[in-house]
């Protein structure tokens, strides 16, 4: 294990880490995306909660209000439609809001079909790929300038085991996997001395949620730690500890 995962999982994060900082966080009403946001307003962000589906959005809105933290922001936005002026509002708001962004974490994605390849919907491969792949590309291209304006910023892309080796009868996901892998680490190294952003791939592992166990139905999903036990990973690739590390990809679980 690296010395960066080693930090990482170990973390223990300052109460202030994150004060004074942005950060918008995508997929945010459910799952590892909720508790993320959560956790970071709760260290002291200003957290922009996008996803499609406002009702749950506006729950984390609440906790984090009930819980004292920075007033949040919701941004509704459906991944599976959205065009590039849609991303370009969206930054043309943050910059009149915030004026920059100090961090994006990556974390909507869909499972979509499991199943050989062979046998695979087209639509539904076009799909997956619009959300797991198109979206986090366009998204990033469109708040670069607004990353670039923090005195640092942190990318985040979600990852997957699946989307480092590749494992039968998982398809469309696993393709987009090995995507987000291949973005970040040539953003990486694109922005490597010349710039004030890092970019990272985490894999959070067998998590309790509800994609996991869509996943695998059979499992007992008490048995994964749940998304808050992966916290300290978060934390620490978004906070200012983690500023020299770039172009890596990361396990949130010891192997």
């Amino acid at each position: 294990m690296s010395n960066v995962q080693t930090t990482m999982q170990n973390y223990q994060a300052p109460e202030s880490l994150l004060q004074g900082k942005t950060i918008l966080v995508t997929g945010a009403g459910d799952g590892i995306g909720r508790v993320a946001a959560i956790t970071y307003a709760a260290h002291g962000a200003t957290v922009i909660l996008t996803g499609r589906t406002v009702e749950k959005l506006e729950k984390v809105y609440d906790e984090i209000e009930q819980a004292g933290g920075p007033q949040p922001a919701i941004y509704p936005i459906d991944f599976n439609g959205a065009i590039d002026d849609d991303y370009q509002q969206l930054a043309n708001i943050i910059d009149s809001n915030f004026g920059q962004l100090d961090g994006v974490l990556h974390n909507a994605a869909q499972l979509g079909q499991m199943g050989p390849i062979e046998s695979s919907h087209t639509g539904t491969w076009m799909q997956l790929m619009q959300v797991n792949v198109n979206a986090p590309y366009l998204l990033t291209r469109h708040l670069m300038p607004l990353l670039r304006a923090a005195d640092n910023a942190s990318i985040i892309f979600t990852s997957s085991s699946v989307g480092r080796q590749g494992r039968a009868y998982w398809g469309a996901y696993a393709a987009s996997k090995f995507a987000i892998e291949g973005l970040m680490q040539t953003l990486a190294d694109e922005l490597e001395n010349v710039s004030n952003i890092r970019s990272n791939s985490l894999n959070p592992g067998a998590t309790n949620t509800a994609m996991r166990r869509l996943a695998y139905p059979s499992e007992r999903p008490t048995n994964n730690p749940s998304p808050e036990q992966l916290m300290p990973c978060y934390l620490y690739l978004m906070g200012n500890d983690s500023l020299a590390v770039n172009g890596q990809a990361l396990d949130a679980q010891k192997k």
